[in-house]
């Protein structure tokens, strides 16, 4: 069996954040799965991370007795091509695109490289998770869905398109709605729920125990993670899991880590009065980056909340750990474990983070664990 460890590239890492903050490039969801897990169902193996320090105490990086240790660059999607590019790969061999190396077996620096040729899917900037998004769903729709039978869609729905795009998965309760699949798949994961008026528009995937709200309106490409709650109106949106939209309020082209609360009413801009390129926040660079974006939301990093009718400015990025809450708009930058409004904001004391991040997983019966809490520290010491 083979030893597979993916590796967070560092540029990508710096671009991705603030997700990757609290998880390996790897580890992001994006379509349906996580990147990982495309992998896990690409090359069968052993996985496990290269990632920053202090993220290994969770994602240890486990090396293979022999040596014989295939690293992948965490930010690519696998396809036939770059999988068998990656399986031909001798001892000491690399695979390079550009000046990067992509893929190499064995420890220590190549002892030979071979350049590839092929244009993979690939994490390079947090927008590319929303922009990349809708050609990861129909990926992923194919992959989960080869060969297999989706359970019937109740009478009481309607579907407009070819019934193959849509896929129930058994558990899932759907009643009442309107699914359009004429633009690409949806996929309804394992006991999740779709309520009464609501209207999806693919491509779209609820994950496992994911809820659409009564009214709901999800236009894609949009995938709502593991245990995710929305309402309200939702364009291409990656909610990475356990996070709440549930209300009204608007959504788009966005990115949400996961165990985030959006309150009622809360609406982020997606496009400037101008029309014009946005520039968003690089944690990073610590400064704004122009980009050709003309849309582009919000980002939020994990355990962040926001109070009833918050109202975002366009590319607003909003760290790890952030309470905001109030009248009027918040700077497009929000620092990691900071909370207020904009009369200011303040650092966030600690216990009372654990101890409303403790609360709200326990009800998804899920643990804060002693190194969830010392990753959390180390974040906010060092002010990533």
């Amino acid at each position: 069996m083979k030893n597979i460890i993916l590796f967070d590239p560092v540029e990508a890492r710096a671009g991705l954040l603030p997700l990757t903050l609290t998880r390996p490039v790897a580890l992001l969801r994006h379509g349906i799965t996580t990147l990982s897990e495309k992998w896990q169902k690409a090359i069968p193996g052993t996985y496990s991370y290269s990632t920053q320090d202090y993220l290994s105490i969770k994602y240890p990086m486990i090396e293979a007795a022999d040596g014989d240790n295939l690293f992948i660059a965490g930010n690519l999607h696998p396809d036939r091509e770059l999988v068998d590019a990656i399986l031909s790969l001798e001892p000491g061999e690399a695979l390079t695109q550009g000046a990067a190396i992509i893929a190499r077996r064995g420890n220590g620096e190549p002892q030979k490289t071979k350049a590839y040729e092929g244009n993979p899917l690939a994490l390079n900037h947090v927008w590319d998770i929303f922009m990349l998004n809708d050609e990861a769903l129909r990926r992923d729709f194919a992959s989960l869905t080869a060969g297999r039978e989706s359970q019937p869609l109740s009478d009481t729905c309607r579907l407009i398109g070819d019934p193959s795009q849509l896929f129930i998965e058994e558990g899932a309760t759907v009643e009442g709605a309107i699914i359009n699949v004429t633009k690409g798949p949806v996929y309804v994961g394992r006991d999740a729920e779709i309520m009464e008026g609501a209207c999806l528009r693919g491509p779209i995937a609820l994950c496992e125990h994911a809820v659409v709200n009564m009214g709901g309106k999800i236009y894609g490409a949009t995938t709502l993670g593991p245990y995710c709650k929305v309402g309200g109106e939702l364009n291409n949106v990656v909610m990475t899991g356990y996070s709440n939209k549930a209300h009204d309020g608007f959504l788009g082209n966005a990115v949400i880590g996961e165990w985030c609360n959006l309150g009622a009413g809360c609406t982020a801009s997606n496009l400037k009065n101008t029309y014009a390129p946005v520039r968003v926040w690089s944690m990073a660079e610590s400064s704004f980056i122009k980009t050709d974006l003309q849309f582009c939301g919000l980002i939020m990093g994990d355990h962040s909340k926001a109070g009833i009718n918050t109202m975002f400015n366009t590319a607003t990025v909003v760290g790890v750990g952030v309470n905001f809450y109030g009248a009027g708009f918040p700077r497009t930058f929000i620092p990691s474990f900071t909370e207020g409004s904009t009369l200011g904001m303040k650092p966030v004391i600690m216990d009372r983070f654990f101890d409303t991040a403790t609360r709200m997983m326990a009800r998804r019966h899920k643990e804060l664990t002693p190194v969830d809490k010392e990753i959390f520290i180390t974040i906010n010491e060092n002010i990533l």
